[in-house]
């Protein structure tokens, strides 16, 4: 039976190496959870063994998924089902399918959040009642806004503030400090502490943006990894803490002002379009920074 639902499940689908799953990523493109060495790292964390799929077109791969059973790699449920829950946290991040352009193909193995970009290529996907939340451009923010940003920025600054590149620090020192001021913010533990060091350490090259000193102490901290595809760059922000006593400075706010301006900027000075994914549009802040777009699922 299970040997039967899996030739129904791939079906069109035959199986191909972590190489040449990485040759079609680098070639048709994805996002910071399906990227290669991404699923390899958090997959072998987790112990849970690959299986990548392609589709081939006239003896071309035109397609390619990493695979847990009859779920997309890194999914949730399969970490629950597996008693590993939470061991590590990628929020409810934007999945793009390294696709070719015009192909069109159906995909049975179970995924979420995947991204409008492989809406007319995956004719099995259906809507998600939930959008994803896309950061705006800078320029579709009214010009309140942005100068309140610019002072929330300045008066935390003339207050001591100091913002400092997330990766100055070292992956347990991230740790402590994102554990610490999750805990404080939300009044509850932040998911896979246990493993945050661990985690931090194997995606450190995809990890960007900031975080917030105030008093020599640190106040507003982000989980952000980046990864760069070949027409667009990849931008997911997983979760993040704030030091509650000191909400009159507002370092939460001004951390993403910070983080999102510098994303933009990089990626407009390699000609990409960006896609910050601030997960599901489940917050009312994140309509403040975000616009909320379709997702779709299998």
């Amino acid at each position: 039976m299970l040997s039967h639902w899996r030739a129904w499940r791939e079906r069109g689908w035959t199986e191909i190496d972590a190489a040449a799953y990485a040759a079609a990523w680098s070639r048709f493109g994805g996002s910071v959870a399906t990227h290669p060495l991404v699923v390899e790292r958090l997959a072998g964390l987790a112990a849970i063994p690959v299986r990548y799929l392609g589709w081939q077109q006239s003896g071309e791969l035109v397609a390619a998924i990493p695979t847990w059973g009859r779920y997309l790699a890194l999914a949730k449920d399969v970490l629950k089902q597996q008693g590993k829950r939470g061991l590590y946290d990628l929020g409810n991040a934007e999945l793009i399918l390294p696709v070719a352009p015009g192909v069109r193909l159906p995909l049975r193995h179970r995924a979420r959040y995947v991204s409008p970009l492989n809406a007319g290529q995956v004719s099995t996907l259906r809507e998600q009642p939930e959008g994803l939340a896309l950061a705006r451009e800078p320029e579709a923010y009214s010009k309140k806004f942005r100068y309140n940003q610019r002072r929330e920025q300045r008066l935390l600054e003339e207050a001591g503030g100091v913002i400092r590149p997330m990766l100055e620090l070292s992956a347990e020192e991230q740790a402590r400090i994102y554990a610490d001021l999750f805990q404080r913010r939300w009044g509850f533990e932040a998911t896979g502490k246990a493993h945050l060091a661990e985690v931090f350490g194997l995606l450190r090259e995809f990890m960007t943006g900031s975080l917030i000193y105030l008093n020599d102490e640190p106040v507003a901290i982000q989980v952000l990894y980046r990864v760069e595809a070949p027409k667009w760059v990849s931008l997911e922000y997983i979760n993040g803490g704030v030091d509650p006593q000191n909400r009159e400075f507002s370092p939460g706010s001004v951390l993403s002002f910070v983080n999102t301006q510098a994303a933009w900027s990089e990626a407009r000075a390699l000609g990409k379009p960006l896609r910050y994914s601030f997960g599901r549009a489940d917050r009312e802040y994140k309509d403040r920074w975000c616009n909320r777009v379709a997702v779709y699922q299998v």
